[in-house]
């Protein structure tokens, strides 16, 4: 087994969850500045699209990252384990510290190719896709993000079948595929999943409705896990691992936003639809008086400037003038 980067991490550590059209390149750069977490997944990317030459170059955008962003894991999806032999190869080539393959993605279109949850009714196929993974990268820590089961909860199956293949490193979303994000998470499963993993030197990371930082440190001690995953608490809050910023203001998040645009914009724009930008405009603007108003306004923007412009002219009523630059 190769552990990497893993064995190096205080525990427990706390990471960002990869997330489709959340967690881009953009969004981490922000995450970077205001207060960056132990460790980095990107967006996941399907091994089939890097292999073919039509989708690759644009799919090679979710692979982009900075040296800031270290330690930092590529996740790839699929199911043909020589196309995440592949993938693998390539995360290594790019000098990623880790490959993740996810195992637990709900999405039906993911499915219908025996990849994401859909692995969870074929242990074998997963074992073959993590060999695939470790002979494409020998020098790298493979690791496996899952879910507790398909329709029941398969803790005690499920999970020993991946720790028998030898990974570093697997984050349980403590909810079955069933249940989606529609139930609070199982952190019993998690502590489980800690016991079955006993002296097998392989680091458990909980995932599932973590708040703040408080809140992960309570369920690592609970449960025993070495690391916990925030999802969409991350959401118009790129300070959520910043233990030292205690509140943030209106106009904070305002900047933020505009910050997070224009990078939105320069480094993903030719690749990305400008309407990705949106779902951030729900999670930095809420929770005060017009707030509804100017996220309106915001939803009806068709780029950087016209958001810069709608946030100045709200800041410049309702506080102060501000600059942007």
């Amino acid at each position: 087994m190769t552990q990497g980067f893993w064995k190096k991490l205080k525990k427990p550590f706390f990471a960002l969850a990869p997330m489709a059209d959340v967690t881009d390149f953009a969004f981490r750069q922000i995450i970077v500045k205001y207060g960056k977490p132990d460790v980095f997944w990107t967006e996941f990317v399907s091994a089939d699209g890097l292999g073919h030459p039509d989708a690759r170059e644009k799919l090679l955008v979710d692979l982009k990252y900075s040296e800031k962003e270290r330690p930092i894991v590529a996740q790839i999806f699929g199911a043909r384990p020589e196309n995440i032999r592949h993938a693998a190869a390539l995360a290594a080539e790019l000098r990623f510290d880790g490959v993740d393959l996810n195992m637990g993605c709900p999405d039906r279109s993911v499915e219908k190719q025996c990849a994401g949850a859909a692995l969870i009714k074929n242990p074998k196929l997963a074992a073959d896709i993590i060999r695939a993974a470790q002979d494409g990268a020998p020098n790298l820590p493979i690791s496996v993000k899952t879910r507790i089961g398909y329709n029941k909860d398969e803790t005690d199956t499920w999970i020993p079948a991946l720790l028998q293949t030898g990974i570093a490193a697997l984050t349980v979303h403590a909810r079955t595929r069933k249940e989606m994000s529609d139930v609070p998470a199982h952190w019993d499963a998690v502590a489980r999943a800690v016991t079955l993993a006993e002296g097998t030197g392989i680091i458990i990371i909980g995932n599932g409705d973590v708040s703040d930082i408080k809140d992960a440190e309570d369920k690592a001690q609970m449960t025993g896990a070495d690391g916990i995953m925030f999802g969409r608490a991350i959401f118009g809050n790129p300070w959520l691992f910043n233990r030292a910023k205690q509140s943030v203001s209106k106009e904070e998040k305002l900047l933020a936003l505009v910050e997070h645009t224009k990078l939105f914009e320069t480094e993903l724009g030719a690749y990305k639809n400008f309407a990705i930008m949106k779902k951030h405009y729900k999670a930095y603007v809420s929770g005060w008086d017009g707030a509804k108003e100017l996220r309106s306004q915001l939803m009806d923007a068709e780029d950087a400037l016209g958001v810069e412009t709608i946030i100045n002219k709200y800041l410049t009523r309702n506080v102060k003038r501000v600059s942007f630059e």
